[in-house]
């Protein structure tokens, strides 16, 4: 059964897409419509801009949206899911790449949500930070505690076994770096980001995002999508809906993700978007299983 998934923030480079805009006329005709739709050109940033305008999560979301969303669609009949996935914004890309969503209504609610998470980043400062080599629990506890006493800090990305990102204020989530650190961590890195995305302090941006989403058509996927929230299959608009408002403030729950479209047949993953940040997660999450290919449509 084959899987197709779809890369998040912070997978961006400048280029991406250009050959497509350049040797595709569908691929053409979808970038200037976003560029109609967002109303400034996002193909001159993404083609020719600098690494820190690109950057801005303003631009970033849409433009890695856009790359994931038109390099499926130029697949033309060879993307023929059996379920889709994708890693916090790469979750609207799945959405649309199934149908669920229209090119338009999604690209519209990426826009929404990039400007609402930077409005939120700049009124409740704080960051996020990768920590390598502990298990799920060990990080858990600590962020339990650490929370009790500094602050916000909770597990945000549950990448795969041994990568586990945190979120939340910049003094509890250094305290819990440095507590990890203790425990055993191989790496407790910081992360050049703007906020702390899938934490509390996210809330703004879901109650400005929910009124968005819950004023956009929603139509049944053409194959279950895996959620980030639970990490379950849905084929429903209404639950689809509601697991994406409670997203921006919920844990990505990809290891979980994985493993239940590893449990429900998938043996190819193909990873749509920039980078291969999903290939190298989903290779450890199925390490030691027979018979998984995992690839990549574009660089």
């Amino acid at each position: 059964m084959k899987a197709f998934v779809f890369p998040g923030q912070g997978t961006q480079f400048v280029g991406m897409g250009k050959d497509l805009y350049e040797n595709n006329q569908r691929a053409h005709e979808l970038f200037e419509k976003a560029n109609e739709i967002l109303g400034f050109r996002i193909t001159d940033i993404m083609f020719d801009g600098t690494a820190e305008e690109l950057k801005q999560t303003k631009v970033t979301q849409p433009a890695v949206f856009l790359h994931s969303v038109i390099s499926a669609i130029c697949m033309g009949d060879a993307f023929k899911p059996d379920m889709v996935g994708g890693h916090s914004l790469g979750e609207f890309s799945a959405l649309v790449a199934s149908g669920a969503l229209d090119f338009e209504d999604g690209l519209k609610l990426v826009s929404a949500r990039a400007q609402a998470m930077q409005k939120a980043c700049e009124a409740k400062p704080g960051t996020m930070a990768a920590i390598i080599g502990l298990a799920d629990e060990v990080i858990e506890q600590a962020c339990a505690q650490v929370a009790q006493e500094k602050g916000i800090v909770v597990p945000a990305n549950y990448n795969c076994p041994g990568q586990l990102v945190i979120s939340g204020q910049v003094e509890a989530v250094n305290e819990a770096c440095n507590r990890l650190k203790e425990a055993g961590a191989k790496r407790a890195l910081p992360l050049p980001v703007g906020g702390a995305f899938h934490s509390p302090l996210m809330q703004p941006a879901k109650d400005e995002l929910q009124a968005a989403i819950e004023a956009t058509t929603f139509n049944t996927p053409c194959c279950p999508i895996y959620q980030n929230v639970d990490g379950k299959a849905h084929t429903d608009a209404q639950e689809i809906k509601q697991n994406l408002i409670a997203q921006l403030t919920a844990s990505v729950r990809w290891t979980q993700e994985v493993q239940n479209m590893l449990a429900a047949g998938a043996t190819e993953f193909t990873e749509c978007g920039p980078g291969k940040a999903l290939q190298g997660m989903i290779s450890k999450i199925a390490h030691g299983q027979e018979g998984i290919t995992v690839q990549g449509i574009c660089a």
